[in-house]
């Protein structure tokens, strides 16, 4: 996996977070564990070699308290796409 923090210099960043196939079907899978046992978390962490960068993200279930502050969009449009 590759992740990139951004600074977008106004208060908020962005993370950029590539994965390969196998570890993609590694998160579906993980998330799909998830579903079955929400009160279960797992992490994607750095491998520190870095000199500074992002440390660790965790997976986990959304309490029904917790207030949503961000969601999902729909995948990139392919170029020569037209939104329907």
């Amino acid at each position: 996996m590759h992740a990139k923090l951004e600074d977008w210099k106004n208060g908020w960043f962005g993370l950029r977070l590539a994965a390969s196939p196998q570890e993609i079907e590694q998160l579906i899978t993980q998330l799909q564990e998830l579903l079955e046992d929400n009160g279960q978390h797992f992490h994607i962490g750095s491998d520190y070699k870095a000199e500074s960068g992002l440390g660790d993200i965790e997976i986990s279930v959304q309490d029904p308290s917790e207030p949503d502050n961000l969601f999902l969009t729909s995948l990139a449009m392919r170029p020569g796409e037209s939104i329907p």
